[in-house]
């Protein structure tokens, strides 16, 4: 199959009946703004942005308490301030968009029968959450952070905050104690929600011992609920412990506070590359346009819609779902591992479910795949109809099982955002046609460009992804980050006054666009990155290991391959033991996810004349670029060290 063959178009009533059809239709109406193609749609939203944040906010009928004085501040990134003046609440928008003759949401785990939540019943639970935090003394700005897996009960949780205008905060529970902590020491949590554990695979994860560790690193804590999901008792020690069924005990009202719109909604986390993770915040505001725009308009959702997107609680995509409730969608939550006890489990799910929206890392189509599951024989999937994937680039064999195997009338919409925006710079758009191996637009208000080497903008050549224009949901700042340096060096070092993203991109003439993959040292395994320090925390730590470097060989139509190479001790050496050891130390401090396919000793890590580990020459190196044109020998510290990997590399690409 090519690249760019035209594998579904969209048939003429389900277009008319898209929520873009409807807002282009708007806009002409309204606006006096005809538009003949998406394309022409698009240069208008990124020429004339204020005008077309403007529309959207008429558009949507955001509600606020006080209206905006101006739509924007003034073009510039960072400092861009959007809609100053007004006053709202996310989770006021969440049930004002409440469709009371579907559920809000299911809840589906392993060996649990799904269970249905009424739009009702959420927000009788929001209310009485929200109440006892504010007995607990959680006010507007105070941090209330999760280590809860996807079930109903966390998004309870999230609407509370949010309602109160507390900032949340959230982790997986797979992840470790150490991973845990450096992200939410930096924000100083009032009250923590935990559980004692989850089930994946069929097998039991007891968290309490780990939820007592955080618990004591933490010590701003002056609450914790706790949440029985086996049936453990909480741990001794957790301050002023809470059961999540207290919470719930007493029916009160619920309230929304009204906040400016950019009070912060949530903190999530980057990479922690160098140093302690990047503590994102984004704003009420900017995230009810973003997620509305996005939904709406780029994943035709519509009240009542059943969206189903699997993820754990600490990638962005979670926040995703739950926006799904914005636009009147019912959320499906999932809870477990979704190969079990076979590879099409979660294929069925989709079905009993009656999805419309399934979203997914790339790494469920290439797992089914490799599988041999067939989904449509699996299943009954009658109301699937749109796949999106993300977290990592789809190749076009994944596009050709997809019609193959999954249904021939699918819309297959894979998407690349990023934690950093909490949505999409490219991806779906209901009145395009899918093409092979590519992504169908730039998502409207997203002025994304492709740079070459030199900072000029390319059109059918690999090159840096940049947002040249602010958008409504980048960061408001990191927390903890005097002078905003962190966040300029994050993003606008490489090309000032660019948002340059860390992603290879190609950008086709006909409007499509194909990531390649990380351009920077972020790990990015199953859709959730990680920085490398972190890693370097947990392995560095062990008596055996001097200094060590890892990369993420992620590359379109390349298996995703993850090495770490270490420095070992005098009279250490590198058995099937100590590499047991490396992997559970991950494991346990980090995460399951980043465990290294593979694990190398070598004589030294290559560093800079400054000390700086060198990733991303090595990282080149690996992919197949000559060592000369990565790295000059002059810069280097060490530069016999490149020549390990000049030989793995030459192993690597013979495959």
């Amino acid at each position: 199959m090519q690249e760019g063959a035209v594998l579904w178009e969209p048939p003429a009533a389900f277009r008319e009946a898209t929520g873009l059809a409807r807002y282009m239709r708007w806009l002409a109406e309204h606006e006096h703004r005809s538009f003949a193609a998406y394309d022409a749609l698009w240069a208008w939203s990124v020429r004339d942005l204020e005008e077309f944040w403007a529309s959207l906010w008429t558009f949507f009928d955001v509600r606020a308490s006080a209206p905006y004085t101006r739509v924007l501040s003034e073009r510039r990134m960072p400092g861009a301030r959007w809609f100053e003046g007004a006053r709202l609440n996310y989770a006021a928008h969440v049930f004002r968009n409440a469709a009371p003759d579907h559920p809000a949401l299911i809840a589906c785990a392993e060996a649990r029968p799904a269970a249905h939540v009424s739009w009702a019943e959420l927000e009788r639970q929001v209310g009485a959450v929200a109440d006892a935090l504010r007995e607990m003394g959680v006010e507007p700005g105070d941090r209330v952070v999760s280590y809860l897996p996807n079930l109903p009960e966390t998004v309870v949780a999230f609407l509370a905050c949010a309602s109160l205008g507390a900032i949340w905060s959230s982790c997986s529970p797979d992840m470790g104690t150490r991973a845990v902590v450096d992200r939410f020491r930096q924000i100083e949590p009032k009250v923590l929600f935990a559980v004692d554990g989850y089930v994946y695979g069929g097998k039991a994860f007891d968290r309490t011992a780990t939820v007592a560790e955080i618990a004591r690193a933490l010590p701003s804590l002056e609450h914790v609920v706790f949440l029985q999901r086996l049936g453990r008792d909480a741990p001794a020690g957790l301050p002023h412990p809470l059961a999540w069924e207290a919470l719930l005990r007493r029916a009160v009202p619920l309230a929304f506070a009204q906040l400016p719109f950019d009070h912060p909604l949530w903190i999530v986390y980057s990479s922690g590359t160098t140093g302690a993770p990047k503590a994102i915040v984004h704003g009420h505001g900017g995230i009810v346009l973003e997620h509305l725009k996005t939904l709406v308009l780029h994943h035709d959702m519509r009240p009542g819609d059943r969206f189903f997107w699997l993820s754990s609680t600490g990638w962005i995509v979670w926040n995703l779902l739950v926006g799904g409730l914005l636009a009147g969608c019912t959320i499906v939550t999932f809870d477990g591992n979704p190969g079990h006890p076979d590879p099409g489990a979660i294929w069925r799910t989709i079905g009993e479910t009656r999805t419309r929206h399934f979203g997914c890392g790339a790494a469920l189509v290439a797992a089914s795949m490799k599988a041999g599951v067939a989904p449509r024989a699996a299943a009954d999937l009658a109301t699937l109809e749109v796949l999106n994937t993300t977290g990592s680039p789809l190749p076009i064999e994944a596009f050709e099982w997809a019609y193959a195997s999954v249904k021939r009338d699918l819309w297959l919409a894979p998407i690349s955002g990023g934690t950093d925006v909490a949505c999409g710079f490219v991806g779906g758009c209901p009145l395009l046609p899918v093409t092979a191996g590519e992504m169908q637009c730039r998502m409207l208000g997203v002025a994304a460009r492709a740079l070459d080497e030199r900072g000029r903008e390319v059109v059918g050549e690999v090159g840096e992804l940049v947002i040249t224009e602010p958008m409504p949901s980048m960061p408001l700042y990191f927390w903890n980050d005097p002078g905003d340096a962190r966040y300029r060096e994050s993003y606008f070092e490489m090309y000032p006054g660019l948002w340059r993203h860390g992603d290879w991109i190609r950008f086709t003439e006909r409007g499509t666009n194909v990531i390649y993959g990380r351009s920077d040292t972020t790990i990015n395994r199953h859709g959730i990155r990680m920085g490398t320090a972190e890693i370097y925390r947990a392995v560095e730590d062990m008596p055996e290991i001097v200094d060590s470097l890892v990369v993420d060989l992620e590359y379109l139509g390349r298996p995703s391959f993850m090495p770490l190479f270490v420095v070992l001790a005098d009279g250490a050496a590198l058995d099937d033991g100590l590499k047991s050891r490396i992997k559970q130390r991950i494991r346990t401090a980090a995460s399951a996810r980043h465990v290294p396919d593979e694990i190398y000793a070598i004589d030294a890590v290559p560093r800079t004349l400054t000390g700086k580990k060198m990733e991303l020459p090595v990282r080149k190196i690996l992919l197949g670029a000559p060592a000369d044109r990565v790295a000059s020998a002059d810069a280097m510290a060490n530069p016999a060290s490149l020549t390990s990997f000049v030989s793995l590399a030459a192993r690597l690409n013979a495959r």
